[in-house]
């Protein structure tokens, strides 16, 4: 079994992934108590994918989450660095369009998408504003970037309660319930390692997107944070 390090190599990181792929979309379900599926909604309403829309899915993994992009009438491309996760995903959504790629490279021309958006992905690429650059130079002027990432909680106390169930609960909950645990061992101390809201918010201007907010979800377990390319 493989667990990345924090300098996030890739091969590491995919290799990673690609032992999670068969129990991914569970293991998440369990170990955010339900609250994945409320997080890909909210990703949805934030994106609002319109019919004739073209979406880029980047950390696609299974597919999971474009789903809802199709239900929206959008033309979904998913895309991943895990070929575990492609396959996987090729098994239960075999009318998508599942793509292998590396965020800080895209194999997409310029100006493509309506809409880009990553969700819980950015935190796991060894260069972060490459690949927040990579989302720019794929969207149209005018289109829109959404980011759901984890974050920092607002309220203290909870922060305190959110850190010490990741670093204790999660990984005996991963054992029972993940094909590979040590990987979620990486997962908390990588989301511990994260920039907060305005930090996160920050590097987006820095490489060029506009109109940038952020919304907490969950108290801010996770953030959404939102984009726009300029025109």
């Amino acid at each position: 079994m493989t667990r990345a390090s924090l300098d996030k190599q890739p091969h590491e990181v995919a290799a990673m992934f690609d032992d999670v792929a068969a129990k991914y979309d569970l293991t998440n379900d369990v170990l955010s108590l339900g609250q994945a599926r409320l997080w890909r909604k909210a990703v949805a309403e934030a994106v609002g994918g319109r019919p004739g829309e073209k979406v880029l899915d980047l950390a696609a993994g299974t597919g999971t989450s474009s789903i809802p992009f199709t239900a929206d009438g959008a033309y979904v491309v998913p895309c991943d660095f895990s070929t575990g996760m492609l396959r996987e995903g090729k098994k239960r959504h075999p009318w998508l369009p599942l793509t292998a790629g590396d965020a800080t490279r895209l194999p997409f021309a310029d100006g493509v998408f309506d809409a880009v958006t990553i969700s819980f992905g950015l935190r796991n690429v060894q260069e972060t504003d490459t690949a927040l650059r990579e989302l720019l130079r794929v969207t149209k002027p005018g289109g829109r970037v959404v980011i759901c990432e984890f974050s920092t909680p607002t309220w203290a106390p909870f922060r305190t309660v959110y850190t010490e169930y990741l670093m204790r609960a999660l990984p005996p909950v991963a054992r029972a319930v993940s094909s590979n645990p040590d990987a979620y061992v990486y997962l908390a101390e990588s989301i511990r390692s994260w920039p907060d809201q305005p930090a996160l918010a920050a590097r987006l201007q820095q490489v060029g997107w506009s109109k940038v907010a952020w919304r907490n979800l969950t108290g801010g377990v996770v953030a959404l944070h939102r984009g726009t390319k300029p025109v």
